[in-house]
Formats: structure tokens, C-alpha cells, sequence
């Protein structure tokens, strides 16, 4: 039986709908191998030196180095406080331009409006400066923060997805939210608390950390920052490869296939559906229950589920963890400024379903742009929602700043908007 909570009953009961209509199909697509997971990393077999991704592709300016071997980035750590418990996080966006340069955060406008109808979707906290601070942080004082002591569990049941057992290895408080603010500041930011506490630091099981932290070192000097190693997850946006992080999800099954944190508070962000709509802070993102689970066209929920989904992240299962190649909307780097300046890291997932029919005549191929799956899901016999509701927002949001893209720059989306043109 499925360990659940009312948050998630809306979600699981479509996909527990989707697991009865197509089990003989996805049965007979057979499980990838480890070799299949993690496709884009220059991962060698005979052990050569680890492949860096060069700076130019890196779209996340605060991140110093992309490994394309082990899939991760090295980003600054910040220390923060907690009444008294030391907390440690990083800063991936905010919603002022020339803050995000000064900062080489990512740029994004929408969430300015993150507090509308849901002022608690925004943590206000306070600044603290060291005594005899000669070049460093002030020290952030949070009113909310992490649970990272739960033990992460998941049993992805026979197709992968949806789960027999889920439960998320990290729990927000009820005022916990990655996004802060600074009383007499109106600028938002995006700095998700990754690890709590002074160390040793837990980075294969995550009882003190974020369950994509890989490695952790707290010393800096004046020209060296601390640093944490965070697993990355691959996807597509505008038909190219990308890497982003995740760092948290307001359901609590998405956030334990996810390895990330559940905030439940951050369901309130507005709003349920919300795109390039008035008072939205919220940006699209296309997941796949029942994707292929072999080969090139390998995608979705299930894959992810059946290839690694148990695994806990850590440098001795990098290997063994497959992505379930989500697809992002609107992009820091797409040429039109209208669709850049959309960007927003709070993703509004669209959780698609294959029909039996396309998976039975092989149409559930990967899909990598966001007009193109929104094609596909106009075909009611082809894409929908789950268990064959209308395709579009399942009810829940992600916490996924891109980083970095590993072939070309995502510029244009490779089909016209079937919506809105």
C-alpha cells in the first residue's frame, strides 16, 4: 500500500489510475541498464581524469566548476543561522537584475510576485554582521529551515512509477522557504538551505544535508569561499541538454524521486496553472509518467523510478542514478528576451500520461521542447494528464535552477506555441 498524506492523494490516485491502464505495455519495454542512466556525463570506464564542463556553457555565473564526470557543481556556501543552529546555503537566483550579476545569480523578475496570496511562500529574515568582519557574508538569520534527519525511502513498485513507498529523506518546517527577504528590501531571493550544523557533515545517507549534496568544505579565506558538491539532474529545454539543480518540491512524492526537500508551504506559490499570466511566479515544466525505460527515447518518472530510484546520492551510486529528462520551459539563455525574462525556478509541473495506443505504437518518444510536448498533449489519444485527465498542472511546484548546457545554448524552442502562437 502506498504510505501517503492528503497533499499527494490528488496526484497518486492519477497515477495509480495510470498504473492500472497500461502495466502489460510498460512490462514489455524491458529496464535499462546502469549504462543508460546518466547519458550525457563524460563518465569513463577506464578511469581517466574527470571532464569539466567549460565556463562559457555554465549559465549559473556563481557556480565555479560543472564535473561532467561525476554529474555535479561546485557552488559557494554560505553560512547562515538558525536561533543558534549553524545552517549552510546557497544563493542560485534572485528577482533583481543587477543584484543577480553582482551575485552570478540567474535573473528572475517573476518571483517578485511570489508573495501574492501566499506572503509565507517568502521567508523574511534578518542580517547579522560578524564582529570584525573584514571581507566576508553577514550572517543570515532564518526563521524556518530543514529537516534533513528523516531517512529517505522509496519502492518505485513494477513499473517504476507511481510508488509502493515514498517518503522524502528532508522536510521543511512551517516556515521554511528557500525564498528569503530582507525587511526594507523588496527583492526576492532564491537561497535554499543545503546542509545544518558544524560538521562532520553526512553525504552518503544525508541525515544533516540536502540529498543531492555529494561534499562539503567549510573552510574559506579571503580568495576562497566554502563549497558544497551538488548532484545535478539532465533534461532539455529548447531541444538542447541541459543540467539544473533541485532543491526542493511541494509534494512529497516528487520530492523523494526527486532527492530534494518538501515544503509543503510552497504549494500556495502563485498560482495553480500559472505561466506568462499576471501575478504568476511560477514558470512550466514537462514530466512523464510512463516514458520508454530503454534505450535513446528513455524518459520519465518510471525510468527514474526503475533505474536507481532507491539509491540514495552519494559518490558511490553517481553511476547507478538515472534522470527522468524533465523538460523546462521559458530559459535564461532563449534569444528572445519576452521568453529569457519568463524564466522563473519555481516550476509548475505538467505531469503527462502516454495513452496505451502511443505506447503500443512506440509515439511515446523523448520529447525536448516545451512546444512540442504541448503538441502532443492537443492529441487526447496521445498525451494527457493522469489517468486521462486534461493535460496541464498536476498541483504542485519544483525548486530547479538551471545551470549549465552541455551542447549548444537553448536559443529557440524548436516549435511554434500551439496555445498563444
Amino acid at each position: 500500500m502506498i504510505r501517503t498524506t492528503h497533499l499527494t492523494r490528488g496526484l497518486l490516485a492519477g497515477a495509480a489510475a495510470l498504473a492500472l491502464a497500461v502495466p502489460t505495455v510498460l512490462a514489455s519495454q524491458g529496464h535499462a541498464t546502469a549504462s543508460v542512466a546518466r547519458s550525457h556525463a563524460a563518465r569513463s570506464a577506464q578511469g581517466g581524469p574527470d571532464q569539466f564542463l567549460p565556463a562559457s556553457k555554465i549559465v549559473l555565473k556563481n557556480a565555479i566548476s560543472v564535473n561532467l564526470t561525476q554529474s555535479t557543481v561546485r557552488l559557494p556556501l554560505h553560512r547562515g543561522n538558525f536561533h543558534g543552529t549553524t545552517v549552510w546555503y546557497i544563493i542560485t537566483d534572485t528577482s533583481d537584475f543587477g543584484i543577480s550579476h553582482d551575485l552570478g545569480a540567474l535573473y528572475a523578475p517573476k518571483l517578485t510576485n511570489l508573495p501574492i496570496g501566499c506572503p509565507q511562500c517568502v521567508q523574511d529574515v534578518t542580517l547579522t554582521t560578524p564582529p570584525n568582519n573584514k571581507f566576508h557574508d553577514a550572517i543570515v538569520n532564518f526563521q524556518g529551515i530543514p529537516d534533513f534527519s528523516p531517512r529517505r525511502i522509496l519502492n518505485p513498485g513494477p513499473q517504476g512509477f507511481p510508488p509502493v513507498q515514498a517518503q522524502p529523506g528532508a522536510v521543511g518546517d512551517a516556515r521554511y522557504s528557500p525564498f528569503i527577504r530582507f525587511p526594507g528590501s523588496p527583492v526576492v531571493y532564491n537561497a535554499p538551505i543545503v546542509a545544518t550544523g558544524n560538521g562532520p557533515f553526512d553525504v552518503l545517507h544525508h541525515a544533516n544535508t540536502n540529498e543531492r549534496v555529494i561534499a562539503i568544505d567549510t573552510r574559506q579565506t579571503l580568495t576562497k569561499p566554502a563549497t558544497v558538491d551538488m548532484l545535478l539532474v539532465e533534461g532539455f529545454d529548447a531541444g538542447q541538454p541541459i543540467l539544473y539543480l533541485n532543491t526542493e518540491a511541494s509534494n512529497p512524492v516528487a520530492a523523494t524521486y526527486e532527492r530534494t526537500t518538501y515544503v509543503p508551504l510552497l504549494n500556495g506559490a502563485p498560482f495553480l496553472g500559472g505561466d506568462d499570466f499576471l501575478g504568476s511566479a511560477r514558470e512550466r515544466i514537462f514530466v512523464f509518467a510512463n516514458g520508454q525505460t530503454s534505450g535513446p527515447n528513455a524518459q520519465g518518472e518510471n525510468y527514474a523510478g526503475l533505474h536507481g530510484g532507491r539509491l540514495d546520492a552519494n559518490v558511490n551510486t553517481l553511476n547507478q542514478i538515472a534522470d527522468p529528462e524533465n523538460v523546462q520551459g521559458d530559459w535564461p539563455t532563449l534569444a528572445d528576451p519576452v521568453h529569457a525574462n519568463a524564466y522563473s525556478p519555481l516550476w509548475d509541473v505538467q505531469l503527462g500520461q502516454w495513452s496505451a495506443r502511443a505506447i503500443r505504437n512506440r509515439e511515446n518518444t523523448r520529447q525536448i521542447d516545451e512546444f512540442q510536448v504541448l503538441q502532443q498533449s492537443l492529441k487526447p489519444d496521445t498525451l494527457t494528464g493522469p489517468g486521462g485527465a486534461s493535460y496541464g498542472s498536476v498541483g504542485f511546484i519544483v525548486n530547479c535552477p538551471p545551470v549549465a548546457f552541455t551542447n549548444q545554448a537553448p536559443t529557440k524552442p524548436q516549435a511554434a506555441n500551439p496555445l498563444f502562437g
